[in-house]
Formats: structure tokens, sequence, C-alpha cells
């Protein structure tokens, strides 16, 4: 029987909170979705997160460190288990449901905050909570095929009585609303990943029910590897240094889903601005020196490219490039970083 007493619900960040779930934002410009990935929200790719505790028991905990590394024999990611202070993820194991901010969005949440929750720990919840801190959406809000009909007045009154409580404004974001195609990079609609709650045939117009996913299916593991490419060949990603001043750059795109990494040194606090050059639509991404995310940007410059300004301290910053068309795009670029 499916688990309907158990769901985790997404946690929003406030600059999020007046933004709809759908319309354009960093990814597929065209075409048909690919959903299961949030593209603005992927961490560079070979990336080391640093993940601590608040509390917890030690069994809790080993069944954490246990059920999640899963992920990283797909995506080409590490995770490192400390009591770091500046660690991206914080995992805290309080009575307040099971959650997780979205990819990089846990880099906005002040150190002394968890990112991540677990009201209870078994392997399925584990790898959930895991795949939202990696980007993953909730599979019944993909757009792709979805064949849900929701019987909304039934769902309604489940979540919003005990043990969820949930007010119409939760249910409506975690329930009902679909991302757009435009967010999205992934696969059609997955009835076997791990990120589609469990729920009931009375839950739906059509008889469409889900049972509890607890391992990754084989869509989860094939689109962890395309989002975060290389781990199957033990490749790592390679950065490029930009000098301030010394004009563009020149690069493409040549894969399609290819992310490419810059870093640059910053001697004198000021303000600087990094921007793509060329025909091609790209987004962007800046990291702190200590792998905080400053900024993303699309369109803010010239012809779909992005733009960034930004004061900065003295230090190493990381940018990350994508192509807006995360499916199919390729494309010659060039990008500098300049002082205002």
């Amino acid at each position: 029987m499916p688990r309907t007493d158990k769901v985790c619900f997404d946690r929003i960040l406030p600059s999020d909170l007046a933004r709809p779930i759908s319309g354009r934002m960093f990814a597929i410009s065209s075409g048909p979705a690919r959903a299961a990935f949030q593209i603005a929200k992927l961490w560079p790719n070979g990336t080391t997160i640093h993940v601590r505790f608040l509390g917890g028991t030690s069994s809790q905990q080993r069944q954490v460190k246990q059920f999640s590394i899963e992920w990283t024999e797909h995506a080409n990611l590490r995770f490192e288990f400390s009591n770091s202070p500046s660690a991206q993820v914080r995992i805290a194991f309080e009575d307040d449901g099971a959650w997780s901010y979205v990819g990089t969005d846990s880099l906005g949440i002040p150190s002394n905050q968890p990112t991540m929750n677990f009201g209870w720990v078994d392997q399925g919840v584990v790898l959930h909570e895991f795949g939202h801190m990696l980007g993953m959406i909730h599979e019944h809000q993909n757009p792709a095929s979805n064949p849900i009909q929701w019987n909304k007045p039934v769902v309604n009154a489940a979540l919003g009585g005990p043990p969820n409580n949930w007010d119409q404004a939760t249910i409506d974001h975690n329930m009902y609303a679909k991302y757009d195609v435009s967010q999205l990079n992934g696969s059609n609609f997955d009835r076997d990943s791990v990120m589609l709650y469990s729920f009931p045939a009375n839950w739906t117009l059509n008889g469409f029910q889900s049972d509890p996913n607890e391992t990754l299916s084989p869509v989860d593991k094939e689109f962890a590897r395309r989002v975060y490419p290389g781990r199957d060949t033990g490749s790592t990603a390679t950065t490029t240094e930009l000098t301030v001043y010394e004009g563009a750059t020149q690069a493409a795109i040549g894969t399609a889903g290819e992310e490419d990494l810059y870093s640059f040194t910053v001697k004198s606090p000021g303000r600087y601005v990094i921007e793509t050059e060329g025909p091609t639509d790209l987004v962007m991404s800046l990291y702190g020196p200590t792998g905080n995310l400053i900024a993303q940007d699309d369109d803010s410059g010239i012809d779909r490219n992005p733009r960034i300004g930004a004061n900065l301290s003295e230090g190493k910053y990381t940018v990350q490039v994508r192509h807006y068309n995360e499916s199919n795009g390729t494309g010659n670029y060039g990008i500098k970083v300049s002082k205002a």
C-alpha cells in the first residue's frame, strides 16, 4: 500500500517565493520536455560537496552516508562528510518532515541553518532528498508525458490533515504545479523514479497510483550520468584560467549538455564584470573562493549572452558556462573578465 503519510516538500528560497514555477529560466529553449533536473541549480561538474550533520544519532548519520553515496556511483560528484563550518549542505533530523533545498539553492542559506532535514530515515527518503540536493525535481511535477490526473478534493483532504497539515499553498506548490520545459533537463515521466511520491489510486481521477520507490531507477542513473558526466570514465573537469582585462578567450560548447569551467583571480577589491559574447545562447554562474554561489545570469548581455557584475574581494573565483538548450545546443562564444 503506498505510504501517503511520508512525503517530502520543497524548500524555496525567499527570492523564488514570488516567482512562478513555470516560465523561462535557464535551460531548454524549445523542443519536447527533457525533464528531471533544474538546469539553473546544478552544481559545477566534478564538485566535492561537503556535508555536515546538525545532530542526529550515530545510526541515523550512518544510514545517510550509506545510502546517499549511491548517487556518486553515477554522477561525477563527491560527498565529503565532516564537521566543517563551511559545509555547503547541512543535515538536521528534526520532527519537521522530509525536505531539502534544490541544488545550489543550499549555497544561499546561512551556514548555521540546515539545508536538508530527515523526519525519518530509510533508503528511499535519503536517495530522494539527496536527489533534490543534486537539482532533481519531484517526478509528479515533470511536464513530460505526465499521466497523473489529480483528484484534488481527495488530495487536499489527505495532505491538509495529520500528519502533514499542509496549507493549500503548500499543497498547490508540491502537488499540482508543473515545471516549464525550459527549466529542465532529463527524461520523460518515469514512474519508477525515486523522485516520485507514493500515493493511492483514489488520489487520481484515472486510477493512476504509485508504490514506494526505494532505489534509483535506470532513468535516475542515466540522467545523473548525463548532467554530471565523467564518473564512468574517471575524467575530471578542467578549468581554464582567465586574466582580467586580457580580452575575450574563445571557446565553444562542442557537445550538447557540456559545461565549461573558468577561474580568475581578483587581486584588488572592486566591481568586476564577467560576460560572454557571440551568437550562442548561454547561461552563466559565478562562484566565490569558498564555493559559494554569488550570481547566475541568462540574458543580461547582448544577444542572449549572460553578463554578471558583482563587487568582489580578493581571491579566486569560478565561472560555470552552459548552453541554454541542454538537449542539443552547441556553438562558439568568447568570455572575458574586466574591472568596472
